[in-house]
């Protein structure tokens, strides 16, 4: 069995995908297309897409900024969005700056408040998201999208045909099935891939402006995998750790390179880094497309929502499906819906799934990296 020693190029080339957005969007500007940032898995992307603009995330992740936040934004908030206002205010995001409209959406109370006094600065655009998920909430959030779409139509002077958005929903599908099936080849034991590599695909497809790219290039790469593993090259055999809770990237990819420097192997993220935001595809067959995007939207599990039975459902069929050994959720300071529901995380992981879970609280900084390693090598010890 050969092991791979060297990271495969192609996986730092998605890893600088970030870095190669921030002269792409600049391009962009200077043709005249438009750009919508936006910061959560929520947002029907496939709206922006159908009137021609580029959409692309905007939550940041790391502490540079932290400190410029603190000057209007409570010690104790939550990381991400303190790092995420710090970057806007300080216009030290290129993303952010040359996003002609920022797309909120009404998750965290800590957000909601974030993206009023970012209007002070900014074209903001807010998502009344219902924190459920029963019909009612449904007409609510079908509504929204209508609502987003006209104001596109209004604020750009541009007609959005259903027949754009069909196409648009079948360009997302195809970056979903194509995401899908490179993740998936984490089904395997061992691994071909480490679980830090994974990772860096996933996100950096997340920065790519042209989401019609995302199938070719992502094929391309399982093809070459597979083939790979095929003539014998893989990792060693590792414990198997799904990583759930908060979104992951950047400041916190510590996480994973503690699970992967201590003995174990990411074989698949829940959270919405992961497949959280591309297990459930947009019903092509819908008629309505509204409603399509609507469904498919609205069932993200994510802790926002009460009660949140789609992220155990998601949770438990990786835990099968990828043979998982233990759990590790990541949950930032002060993200309190992550943190109340780590308690209902553990009990299904322990008593439904049977297998160990750790819950590690963390923030931006670099401060805790020998301890999160200490804490998550005994976890995989113990495994």
């Amino acid at each position: 069995m050969e092991v791979i020693k060297e990271l495969p190029e192609v996986f730092e080339e998605f890893a600088e995908q970030r870095k190669n957005s921030f002269l792409a969007v600049k391009e962009l500007k200077d043709k005249g297309v438009p750009v919508i940032g936006s910061y959560c898995t929520y947002f029907p992307q496939e709206i922006a897409m159908a009137m021609g603009a580029a959409s692309v995330s905007l939550c940041s992740t790391s502490d540079e900024t932290i400190a410029d936040a603190e000057k209007e934004l409570p010690k104790n908030l939550c990381p991400l969005i303190k790092s995420s206002y710090g970057f806007a205010k300080t216009d030290k995001c290129p993303f952010f700056y040359f996003s002609d409209v920022v797309v909120g959406e009404t998750t965290c109370d800590g957000k909601k408040k974030m993206y009023e006094y970012m209007a002070e600065f900014k074209d903001v655009f807010i998502m009344e998201l219902p924190n459920t998920q029963r019909e009612e909430a449904l007409a609510l959030w079908k509504n929204e999208i209508i609502r987003f779409k006209e104001y596109l139509e209004k604020k750009f002077d541009v007609t959005i045909t259903e027949d754009d958005i069909r196409r648009a929903i079948k360009i997302n599908n195809e970056g979903r099935r194509a995401l899908k099936r490179l993740y998936e080849v984490m089904k395997n034991e061992p691994t071909p891939i480490t679980g830090y590599d994974l990772f860096k695909v996933l996100y950096g497809s997340t920065f790519k402006f042209d989401r019609s790219q995302i199938p070719g290039e992502v094929n391309a790469l399982v093809d070459k995998i597979e083939k790979e593993y095929a003539e014998g090259k893989m990792q060693p055999k590792k414990p198997r750790i799904l990583i759930t809770g908060c979104p992951l990237g950047g400041a916190t990819e510590k996480v994973i390179k503690a699970v992967e420097e201590n003995g174990g192997i990411v074989v698949t993220y829940e959270n919405c880094s992961g497949a959280k935001a591309i297990d459930k595809e947009v019903d092509e067959t819908n008629p309505d497309v509204y409603d399509a995007l609507a469904r498919r939207y609205l069932n993200i599990g994510c802790s926002v929502m009460t009660p949140n039975p789609n992220r155990l459902e998601l949770l438990g069929r990786l835990i099968d499906e990828y043979k998982v050994d233990g759990v590790v959720e990541m949950t930032l300071q002060a993200c309190h819906t992550y943190n109340v529901e780590a308690f209902g995380i553990r009990k299904f992981v322990n008593e439904q799934k049977k297998i160990p879970y750790i819950n590690v609280e963390t923030d931006y900084s670099q401060a805790d990296i020998g301890q999160l390693g200490t804490r998550i090598a005994a976890f995989i010890e113990m495994l």
